[in-house]
């Protein structure tokens, strides 16, 4: 154990979390051995679950388990099942969040990495504890070669796991892309900073209606909006094989789809005739 929080806490130092992130081991004896690892973005039940089937040791996710203050992990609560799950399989929970979102590479290159862009540089470069050396929030790319929104749209789709939630484009469907702006998680907080980037199209998740028309309507850029789960998700490929390389460890790649929504409807779907209709 260790040998591999070592590592990451090299990659991802805490001190580059946000205030209020609780980042770290969460859970687990420091001086346990670990031969397994399972990366997810949620640590929910399914994944404690997983990593007992799969016999990890550890389960590193991006998602803190305990963000908000609590007074009690008694099994009474959803949070305490969950710690309580981990202990009694001894397996342990290490938490890697906001420190890795603006690591480089991190989250976001991971991102960006698998859209197929080039060229990154911050969306916005890091200060304090983590500034420097490529860090900060969301990257900055280039397209080998220019697309309509509509195709990359399609792209973006192809490229991230499949969920409910899908990917929503809003722009003009026969934009041509080549300079585009990502944030993996919510990133409606750096629209502003996807314009001044010169951004062509802006993939993130979490978007309002608000902000993304208003920004629209303001000259933005294009914006793509994918499950905040699905953004985030490359990265976990990234750091297994970061750890693998300089570890004597196996890593696990979770792909149970943690996103919460899991049912997508429009109108002049397919329905059957028992279904309710009002």
């Amino acid at each position: 154990m260790a040998d591999v929080a070592g590592a990451l806490c090299r990659w991802y130092p805490e001190e580059w979390a946000e205030p209020w992130d609780r980042v770290g081991l969460v859970v687990g004896e420091p001086t346990a051995p670990v031969r397994r690892v399972l990366f997810t973005v949620d640590c929910l039940p399914e994944t404690v679950e997983q990593a007992v089937d799969a016999g990890a040791e550890l389960v590193v996710a991006h998602h803190p388990l305990l963000l908000r203050g609590v007074s009690s992990v008694a099994t009474t609560t959803y949070k305490g099942r969950v710690v309580h799950g981990l202990i009694r399989a001894g397996v342990a929970l290490y938490v890697a969040h906001t420190n890795a979102d603006v690591a480089a590479p991190g989250v976001s290159d991971a991102l960006a990495e698998t859209l197929g862009l080039t060229g990154l540089r911050p969306l916005r470069a890091a200060s304090g504890a983590a500034e420097g050396g490529g860090r900060g929030i969301g990257r900055v790319g280039s397209l080998p070669v220019p697309v309509p929104l509509a195709r990359f749209a399609r792209t973006v789709a192809d490229a991230l796991p499949a969920t409910a939630w899908g990917v929503r484009g809003a722009g003009d469907p026969d934009r041509l892309l080549r300079t585009v702006a990502v944030c993996g998680g919510s990133g409606d907080e750096f629209l502003a900073d996807a314009r001044a980037a010169g951004a062509d199209a802006y993939v993130t998740a979490d978007l309002r209606h608000h902000p993304a028309s208003e920004y629209l309507a303001e000259g933005g850029p294009a914006l793509l909006d994918a499950a905040h789960w699905a953004t985030e998700w490359p990265w976990l490929g990234q750091v297994s094989a970061r750890l693998t390389a300089e570890l004597p460890v196996e890593g696990i790649i979770s792909s149970r789809v943690t996103d919460p929504w899991t049912v997508h409807a429009r109108p002049g779907m397919p329905r059957d005739d028992e279904e309710y209709r009002p």
